[in-house]
């Protein structure tokens, strides 16, 4: 049962589950009502998410130092031990469920979902 990772709003797949969205903020303009029927995501989980002072050190970086400096950043934010529970929960259930997680950046190396991928693989995760 596979765990993918998406960029949010691209159209679903056949059988993707639920889709999480692992972002700060909702999606600008889209009324609560529509954010699984547009393919933003069906649940929100803002804890998946850069802080906001990590998000904008992301927004900036334009060097790979930089873009490390983020990842570290974003990393220890996630190893909280309150995270690192989320991180444990969402790989076990990827061995029983089908689901997603996603942000919405089109290029996903330049993306804290990039990250989020390689932290829930080092928590096990199964992947489609």
């Amino acid at each position: 049962m596979p765990l993918r990772i998406v960029q949010l709003g691209s159209p679903r797949i056949d059988g993707e589950g639920v889709r999480i969205g692992a972002v700060r903020r909702p999606p600008r303009g889209v009324p609560k009502a529509q954010f699984a029927l547009q393919d933003w995501y069906d649940v929100w989980y803002p804890n998946l998410a850069p802080s906001a002072e990590t998000v904008k050190q992301a927004q900036q970086a334009s060097s790979p130092r930089a873009w490390e400096a983020f990842g570290k950043k974003y990393r220890s934010e996630m190893a909280t031990p309150e995270q690192r529970h989320t991180l444990a929960l969402l790989a076990r259930l990827s061995h029983d469920a089908y689901f997603s997680v996603g942000c919405y950046c089109e290029d996903a190396t330049r993306c804290h979902r990039s990250i989020l991928r390689d932290l829930l693989a080092e928590a096990g995760a199964q992947w489609a």
